[in-house]
């Protein structure tokens, strides 16, 4: 994926820098080329030969060297780089970069790159939620710059909130999306993933066991090929896609909206196992149970359609609609059945029945089934599963 790739790494000062030792591999894992620049607080955090090593690569940290500098190096390091990752981006590499200034090799490099730039942010929660702060990217992003994270959670401080770096895979897939230009690129793709929680009352509520791992994976496969992907989500424990719109819903009312406001779209990928009902009226207070009286009755009713409904559009149905069936018996003949009464392209139906533990399981086996007839996929990964898929959809658009 990033093969030929030359990535300049500036690594700022705070403790996520240690999470960059990973991100080197990784990029190198890919392909990548990577040019490490340390600022003096970085390497309070992780020492040159570490980040040396892994890179293979000489780390930069003095503006003033005089063999680097002898042909103004630190502007050749801009000019052969493909993108300019900055991890961590602290609060003071944001500012500075804000605000113009250059007086380190970081900040120097940052002025005078040519290159676009993404920034992964890490810093105590309060320095995030700070005014200047949130000025300095508004800033960065309005310059182009782009954003991944940061993620919500415990901080080395002992303080709790959003700050922490993304982590390695995430910038990872933020730098992959950065450079995909593939057969998808121009093309703005609809995925639906996850289960739908229809509420009983406020503490239970109808669901699935959808993990929503083969949605999440569909919409990077996709994404990869260099789709615009609008990733409408139920409440599901799958990571969410980098590089998508992420629309996150809980009811399939929520979804059914979401999919309609989504807009005009190539092709649609209904991976979400909706709930076929909700109750009719849910409680506002948790139903009690008493002993020796009645159960409490549940009026059902039906939620709407989505496949159908975007299937059977007389005006602006995308030209490709793709829908799931999960099956426990007569799969073939039951999803071939779905995918006519329901009016969609394709349907891809797995057998979730048994102990297969296809539904939160990491793997999954699916009959392809098109207006042509079944053909059964062998066992394999949701990713790999997610790749074919993404094939396919690439080829019926082209």
């Amino acid at each position: 994926m990033l093969t030929g790739k030359n990535i300049l790494l500036i690594i700022g000062g705070g403790i996520a820098a240690y999470k960059v030792l990973e991100l080197i591999r990784l990029l190198g894992k890919s392909g990548a080329k990577v040019v490490p620049v340390m600022t003096r607080a970085a390497e309070e955090f992780v020492t040159p030969l570490s980040v040396s090593a892994l890179a293979g690569h000489p780390v930069r940290t003095a503006l003033f060297n005089l063999e680097d500098e002898a042909e103004m190096g630190h502007i050749q390091l801009t000019r052969e780089a493909d993108l300019v990752v900055v991890a961590p981006a602290t609060a003071d590499l944001m500012a500075k970069m804000a605000l113009g200034l250059a007086n380190d090799m970081a900040s120097t490099l940052l002025i005078a790159r040519n290159k676009p730039v993404l920034l992964a942010p890490a810093m105590n929660v309060a320095m995030w939620e700070n005014a200047a702060t949130k000025r300095n990217l508004k800033t960065l992003i309005g310059d182009g710059c782009v954003v991944v994270g940061p993620d919500e959670g415990d901080m080395a401080c002992g303080e709790f909130g959003f700050g922490r770096m993304a982590e390695p895979a995430v910038i990872l897939a933020a730098v992959e999306a950065h450079f995909a230009d593939g057969p998808l690129k121009g093309k703005r793709v609809l995925v639906t993933s996850g289960p739908t929680h229809e509420p009983i009352d406020p503490v239970r509520y109808i669901a699935n066991r959808s993990s929503g791992l083969q949605g999440a994976e569909i919409a990077r496969a996709l994404l990869a090929l260099g789709a615009e992907v609008v990733f409408v989500t139920g409440p599901a424990v799958a990571e969410r896609p980098f590089g998508a719109d992420i629309i996150e819903v809980e009811t399939a009312l929520q979804m059914a909206a979401a999919v309609a406001a989504a807009g005009q779209v190539d092709a649609a990928v209904f991976a979400a196992a909706v709930a076929d009902w909700r109750v009719a009226s849910a409680s506002e207070r948790k139903l009690k149970k008493s002993v020796g009286k009645a159960l409490p009755e549940l009026e059902l009713v039906e939620n709407p359609d989505i496949l159908a409904t975007v299937s059977q559009r007389t005006k602006g149905r995308p030209a490709l609609v793709i829908g799931f069936a999960a099956e426990t018996d007569d799969v073939v003949k039951n999803a071939t059945a779905k995918r006519t009464r329901k009016g969609c392209d394709w349907i891809l139906a797995n057998d979730v029945g048994g102990d297969r533990a296809v539904m939160g399981g990491p793997d999954n086996q699916v009959v392809f089934i098109s207006e042509n007839g079944a053909d059964t996929w062998p066992w394999m990964s949701k990713k790999q599963v997610a790749e074919a898929l993404a094939q396919k959809i690439s080829a019926a658009l082209a």
